[in-house]
């Protein structure tokens, strides 16, 4: 508690000679006093009401192309850790045991908290904030190559309308604690650095035998637009007075790339692990971005038991786990290796049904990746990630099935049926991408998800096909790593060559019964795409046609996007996967 302490300072008495100017002085000296503290409470109730009950302003103020000359108050300390100012606070006597993080303020008011890995799926953690309100630190598993602990809290509505934002601090009282959403806990009485915003920030990387892959937000925000890498260097160390720095060599959407740094040789067996983050000079300033991404010098990569596999497949999901066996079953019948799943944020049990995949035979790997609308980042992660393990990666979605008619004609699947789409090996044109056109399919009637699988489900699609999905030779992605929807930049000297609807075609089971595409309001996976909820660009191809920004269901939303009846993979995976027991059909992805 502070106590502030008045000091006044003695006044003279006037003297005889200006007795008789006292009354006329005092009352002037009395109005002077009330106006002037009439104006100053005036000035302090609006100072008040300005700081408290402004509106708060967006969360993804996009500081980048067009902001960054307007960044001088993102200063060096975001590397270094320098204290600054803190709001005030009062000391508890109850004790508490807390730990090193670093936040970022996520979409919807949600902090992601990065802890030490020792933090690990505990609980009873609680995120206390500047003003001493808390929330529950809920576990939201580890981060897979820095194996470091991450916890998810809200910001409190009491935090939202403070400026700055501080770092929470993750705490654990020794008293019993109730796990109401919101309490009272004690801020440290250490300096805090402010939140890191999730639109301006370096939250990836990783090694080639080359050279180093960092990802970061907030460079490069419009499509099409990258900044030069002669503007940028990548920046290895805590300290940016004795950091290395290597020129950045490409610079596409999030994706940069740049030298490996040379570092003093370490210990036999030592684990070298090094902030790595972005610097950006332009016009006389330099910024470097806020980090949450560590460099190591080893190749981090999908394992692989001997030769690579000739056809992967790559897709980034949230919340598909009644989905995904049937995905994975069928695609594995017709040729698809191994899959790679980009783990966004599911709490569905997805790991229980990979677990059930993997002791099936199935190669399924996921990879845990917190970070939102990144799908293209996820990408191009996975086209490094996996290139030593996988020479083809379709990159096609849960609810994205590859169907060529001509199997139609076959009793059961073959390996060899989706690699024949593929180019040989020696191919003299060089294609590096097959491209696959799409037909969409609406909710058919369905009222509810069906339990035998999308492919039975969903017969009914709209009559021209809508865009397409790519199969890429990993070895002939460009450097940058650049992709659109699905289709990647190719190197100098590669082609993408375009199947033809009559040899194959991917069913998009896009538009399913009404409980099931609302999630998709949630929140869009490409960096590029507008959320739903906003109402900005109601025309795009993302959107289904005449929906609102409310996750409302539409009248006569069962019967729509239905203008061809196509049951042809209805009847294939039926014959493929079906088996008929009293009378009921039981497809083998719901046993």
């Amino acid at each position: 508690m502070q106590h502030h302490h008045h000091h006044h300072q003695p006044s003279s008495k006037p003297t005889a000679h200006h007795q008789h100017h006292l009354p006329a002085l005092e009352a002037v000296a009395m109005r002077g006093k009330v106006r002037t503290a009439s104006l100053l409470l005036l000035l302090a109730l609006f100072a008040f009401l300005h700081v408290h009950l402004r509106p708060s302003p967006p969360l993804d103020p996009r500081l980048g192309l067009s902001n960054l000359s307007n960044l001088s108050n993102l200063s060096l300390a975001y590397a270094v850790r320098e204290a600054g100012s803190a709001p005030s606070r009062h000391v508890s006597s109850v004790p508490e045991e807390s730990t090193d993080a670093v936040s970022i303020l996520f979409p919807a008011w949600e902090v992601l908290v990065i802890a030490p890995p020792a933090t690990a799926g505990g609980r009873g953690w609680r995120c206390v904030f500047q003003n001493n309100a808390t929330s529950p630190a809920t576990p939201a598993g580890v981060l897979p190559f820095t194996k470091r602990a991450m916890f998810k809290c809200r910001l409190p509505p009491s935090v939202r309308r403070l400026r700055p934002f501080f770092q929470p601090a993750l705490t654990r009282s020794s008293s019993e604690e109730k796990e109401e959403e919101e309490g009272e806990g004690t801020f440290p009485a250490t300096a805090a650095e402010e939140l890191f915003r999730w639109s301006f920030l370096a939250y990836e990387s990783l090694s080639t035998e080359d050279d180093v892959v960092l990802f970061v937000k907030g460079v490069n925000n419009r499509q099409g637009i990258n900044r030069s890498p002669d503007e940028l260097s990548c920046v290895f160390g805590d300290d940016p007075a004795t950091a290395v720095r290597t020129a950045v060599t490409s610079s596409a959407q999030e994706v940069f790339r740049c030298a490996h740094p040379k570092l003093p040789a370490a210990d036999s067996g030592t684990e070298i692990k090094i902030k790595i983050t972005l610097e950006v000079a332009r016009e006389n300033r330099v910024t470097l971005i806020p980090s949450v991404a560590y460099y190591t010098p080893e190749q981090r990569r999908l394992a692989a038991d001997g030769p690579r596999s000739l056809l992967c497949a790559c897709t980034m999901v949230h919340n598909v786990a009644k989905f995904l066996k049937e995905w994975v079953m069928y695609h594995a019948s017709v040729g698809v290796d191994r899959f790679l799943l980009y783990d966004n944020d599911s709490d569905d049990g997805l790991r229980s049904v990979v677990d059930d995949l993997s002791r099936g035979g199935y190669d399924v790997q996921v990879l845990t990746w917190p970070w939102p609308k990144t799908q293209e980042a996820g990408f191009s992660h996975g086209a490094i990630y996996a290139n030593a393990s996988c020479e083809w990666m379709a990159y096609v979605d849960v609810d994205e099935f590859v169907f060529a008619p001509a199997w139609n004609s076959s009793a059961r699947p073959s390996k060899l049926m989706l690699t024949s789409l593929l180019p040989a090996r020696d191919d003299p044109a060089r294609n590096g991408q097959v491209s696959i056109k799409c037909y969409e399919f609406g909710p058919s009637h369905q009222k509810t998800h069906p339990p035998e699988g999308v492919t039975q489900g969903y017969t009914c699609r709209r009559r021209i096909e809508q865009r397409h999905k790519s199969v890429l030779r990993l070895d002939a992605a460009d450097a940058s790593l650049l992709n659109v929807i699905h289709h990647f930049r190719l190197k100098e000297g590669y082609r993408s060559r375009q199947v033809r609807l009559e040899d194959a075609v991917v069913n998009h089971y896009k538009y399913q019964a009404w409980s099931e595409f609302r999630t998709k309001f949630r929140r869009r996976v490409s960096a590029y795409v507008v959320d739903w909820t906003q109402a900005i660009n109601p025309a795009s191809k993302d959107r289904a046609p005449g929906l609102g920004f409310e996750p409302v269901e539409p009248r006569g939303w069962a019967q729509r996007f239905c203008e061809v009846w196509d049951d042809r993979l209805k009847a294939l995976t039926r014959r493929w996967f079906g088996s008929e027991s009293s009378s009921e059909l039981n497809m083998a992805w719901q046993r």
